[in-house]
């Protein structure tokens, strides 16, 4: 897994919204892109928004591409994948491991597609 936060963030795009902004909180694609950040600014409702809001990665301090790993062996694994052993692999602490494994356990029966999805474009 060698994406860098900036394609993760492109491939979560293709995915949720087809390449095209998406309002999340109104569902309008009127919307402009902050040149210094991966934000957006609804034209409608005046929200600013990125593409992680309302996901498994929204609000959370670990890059995208740590999380698609995190993915990747949590999903892909035939046994179980310890705290210890997502933390070594992937590269954060044990705590954020184990939050992790915990969003993404959540995310399984929540936002099924989304993984089926990112799984898909992971192989």
């Amino acid at each position: 897994m060698s994406k860098t936060h900036q394609e993760c963030l492109r491939v979560l795009e293709v995915i949720r919204w087809q390449g095209k902004p998406r309002c999340p909180y109104c569902d309008s694609t009127s919307a402009s892109a902050f040149k210094s950040e991966q934000r957006y600014h609804c034209n409608t409702c005046f929200t600013s928004y990125s593409v992680t809001v309302g996901t498994l990665f929204h609000q959370t301090h670990v890059d995208l591409h740590k999380w698609f790993h995190a993915l990747e062996l949590v999903l892909k694994a035939s046994r179980a994948v310890s705290v210890r052993q997502l933390a070594q692999e992937v590269g954060v602490s044990k705590n954020t491991a184990s939050y992790m494994i915990a969003r993404i356990r959540k995310a399984v029966e929540e936002e099924s597609e989304l993984l089926q999805e990112l799984v898909r474009l992971l192989d």
